[in-house]
């Protein structure tokens, strides 16, 4: 076609090469000697039709032949053609050296193949975990992608690899390389120019491109208008409404908010360039969306942004199930949270604390915006219940049902004693009650966020539960205690946030990028693929092992940035200032810029590698990977950051003066009908609290105490042995070693000790 893509870059590098019809017409008009690339025309569904005379005539005439997506090869048994869901190219020969070596990864998006039995090929598809390389070898069933015919000057690719700049195969700099190396065995003898190709979906920026004055403003302006243009408005408020992705394309510019936001678009590209859209309503995503154009539109003046902001939220709060049915009875154990989302009872009946958290902090954030009280009650509501379902030591269970809330009523969890050293779930929602703390003088709110962060940076960092790496953690964990320190500004309050902060900037590299880390395995919920057949099966980090050159910004490089952004405000610390300034103009250079497929224009996709200054990563998460765009996680942040620094305010700043107080009188004993506090011990401080601890006796599996960390972690169990603050040990005696840092004058000794159901105190 007059369109292919390796035709049109050929044109454009001033190489002269005659296009005709069909595959025959090349054979026959092509000088004896030539080279001929017959390119599929009707890839992905209609192979190309090629036949025994063709080769037979190309044989004769000598022709170095190159063909694409063939329907028929000599001798060589051709399939039907196939789709193919996780595997990925990879470079399985010398002939790309040195550009490309043998390992390399090559992702060729909604890859179609013709299956041929297998052969030593220069390109092969395979399921293979790593970054860029697959790091546990190439598979045995490994599919032939690009191989020559053997007896005959023929190299066959059993795809169509010249469509490489329409369905965006990446790394994007790979592939020029990759279509130079094929034209060079085509045209051994020729002098061809390489390649020079511009992506259809690239950075704004490169790396060293000199910025506008006005850059942060302008990619506000692009990153709110994403929402409007994307086609993430949605246009209908069924129940459980999934989107058929396959016309997301048709809604761009239909909705206006008041049927909420959907949840982005996936990894997955097809073979035109454009992307899926997952259906899902979140509730985060829809807080976190109104945010991001309520702020906008204060700044860009847009009043149009502003009335979808509060469609989203009206919608959300008074038309959907999210609020509704058992939430809204507050009879019941359910009052006030908020689920998860609507896509179907499976997302309605969950509550994730840090989901409810980052919708509150959208919701709290949309209402300064546009200057409204309206959805106060709600707010504080959903404050409280989180609230009555957070342990006493200001841990809630990152993830409770309906079943369990109605099976265990709240005050189990009230009273519970349960600890997640996990910022990803836990950090947000502590940041949400020192805010809350602040603006109705509640102390349950300061004291249960206040333990569990001291709690938390007693065992950081060997103790801590990391997702998809240590960094994100790390960026959770800086909007807490940026917070804390509002609320009682404390040297070692700031010394905290500066430890944590310093930890994560170590990987700021010089353009402002914040590099992915991966704690110790074991702590690990969503480590990189131990095995190829690994590859896809669960969430997964973007780097396979530290020094990856990538930044998540679904995970990490958002929530820096608020976190980054919160801490200057709060300390003026030139750290935080400095790194916050460099992250800002990193990414305002990595925004999408496109064209081509301008739903994706002004958005920013999860990874980013800024060694090569490209979209790439490793793609192995289930369901978020390299290429996906996070409505509220990603976009929602980023551009409420652009909006805060624009306004000169910060996110504590902006909403301080809220008036939820004025519902706290009323709605309290709605949710502590029998008042708020609990007998039993609380946590204590002394001079092993907090410090690491070598077990040389290992505790009984049913009573762990919450792991390696309880002996020191100050939480004191109750009288009854089956409180699960206790660590209980059976048969050799304990043996422990605490480290307490330097040498220390200690004045006493204690410990307790059960023993047949009684409590003695040991000197």
């Amino acid at each position: 076609n007059a369109d292919n893509d390796l035709y049109v870059a050929l044109k454009a590098a001033g190489v002269e090469c005659p296009r005709v019809e069909t595959p025959a017409e090349a054979v026959a008009q092509a000088p004896d000697g030539a080279g001929v690339m017959i390119l599929a025309r009707g890839y992905p569904t209609t192979a190309t039709e090629l036949d025994d005379a063709l080769f037979r005539r190309a044989r004769d005439k000598k022709l170095r032949l190159y063909v694409e997506f063939p329907s028929w090869l000599p001798d060589i048994e051709v399939g039907e053609p196939g789709a193919i869901r996780w595997d990925r190219g990879v470079v399985a020969s010398d002939l790309f050296e040195p550009d490309l070596s043998r390992l390399q990864i090559l992702d060729l998006h909604d890859c179609r193949l013709v299956p041929v039995p297998a052969r030593p090929s220069h390109i092969a598809m395979a399921r293979v975990a790593g970054f860029d390389k697959a790091v546990y070898g190439l598979p045995e069933q490994a599919r032939p992608v690009l191989f020559e015919h053997p007896g005959d000057s023929v190299l066959v690719a059993t795809t169509k690899l010249s469509q490489f700049r329409t369905a965006r195969y990446a790394p994007s700099s790979a592939w020029p390389r990759v279509m130079g190396a094929i034209l060079h065995w085509v045209c051994p003898d020729a002098a061809l120019p390489d390649l020079t190709v511009t992506p259809t979906v690239r950075p704004s920026y490169g790396e060293g491109d000199d910025l506008p004055a006005d850059v942060e403003l302008e990619a506000l302006r692009r990153g709110v208008a994403w929402f409007m243009d994307s086609g993430m408005l949605a246009t209908s408020s069924i129940p459980y409404e999934v989107v058929d992705e396959e016309k997301a394309q048709e809604r761009l510019d239909e909705g206006d908010g008041s049927h909420g936001v959907l949840e982005g678009f996936g990894s997955r590209i097809r073979s035109d360039g454009t992307q899926p859209v997952a259906g899902t309503k979140r509730s985060d995503c829809n807080g976190e969306s109104a945010m991001a154009l309520a702020c906008g539109a204060r700044v860009l003046d847009e009043a149009a942004w502003s009335q979808v902001a509060e469609n989203v939220l009206d919608y959300w709060y008074s038309e959907s199930i999210a609020a509704a049915k058992e939430r809204a009875d507050q009879n019941h154990p359910t009052f006030g949270l908020i689920s998860w989302g609507t896509t179907s009872y499976a997302w309605e009946r969950a509550f994730y604390g840090d989901d409810n958290a980052r919708l509150l902090l959208g919701t709290l954030a949309s209402a300064a915006a546009l200057d409204t009280d309206r959805w106060d009650e709600v707010a504080l509501k959903c404050l409280l219940a989180n609230l009555r379902t957070t342990g006493r030591f200001g841990f809630r269970g990152n993830r409770i049902d309906i079943p369990d809330l109605e099976a265990n009523g709240w005050r189990k969890y009230f009273e519970g004693f349960n600890t997640s050293y996990a910022p990803h779930y836990q950090g947000y929602l502590w940041a949400c009650y020192l805010w809350a703390y602040q603006q109705t003088g509640y102390e349950l709110f300061l004291e249960r966020a206040r333990t569990a962060i001291r709690m938390t940076m007693q065992v950081y960092p060997d103790g801590w539960q990391w997702t998809n790496g240590i960094a994100q953690e790390r960026a959770r964990m800086l909007l807490p205690l940026a917070w804390l320190v509002r609320v009682d500004d404390t040297p070692r309050h700031r010394a905290w946030l500066k430890q944590v902060a310093t930890d994560l900037l170590a990987r700021q590299a010089d353009c402002g990028a914040i590099g992915e880390e991966l704690g110790p395995p074991e702590r690990g919920s969503y480590r990189p693929p131990q095995s190829n057949a690994e590859y896809g099966s669960n969430e997964a980090p973007l780097i396979h092992e530290n020094g990856d050159p990538i930044c998540d910004l679904l995970y990490t490089t958002n929530f820096a940035f608020l976190g980054l952004h919160e801490a200057s405000a709060a300390t003026g610390d030139p750290l935080y200032i400095e790194a916050e300034e460099k992250l800002a103009k990193f990414l305002c250079r990595v925004q999408i810029r496109s064209e081509k497929q301008p739903q994706l224009d002004g958005g920013w996709y999860r990874a980013f590698n800024f060694d090569h200054w490209d979209y790439w990563g490793s793609n192995a998460d289930a369901g978020w990977g390299v290429w996906s765009i996070e409505t509220g996680w990603t976009q929602g942040w980023i551009t409420s950051v652009l909006a805060f620094r624009q306004m000169g305010t910060s996110l504590w700043d902006f909403t301080a003066a809220s008036d939820i107080e004025t519902h706290f009188a009323r709605l309290h004993p709605l949710f502590f009908p029998e008042g708020d506090t609990i007998d039993g011990p609380t946590p204590v401080e002394h001079l092993a609290t907090g410090k690491p601890v070598t077990l040389g006796t290992r505790y009984a599996p049913q009573y762990t105490g919450g792991g390696d960390y309880a002996l020191t972690d100050g939480r004191q169990g109750a009288d009854d042995h089956r409180d699960p603050a206790w660590q209980g040990y059976q048969g050799p005696d304990l043996i422990a070693t605490i480290d307490l840092g330097c040498e220390r004058g200690v004045r006493s000794l204690r410990g307790q000790q059960e023993l047949r159901g009684r409590c003695h105190a040991d000197a």
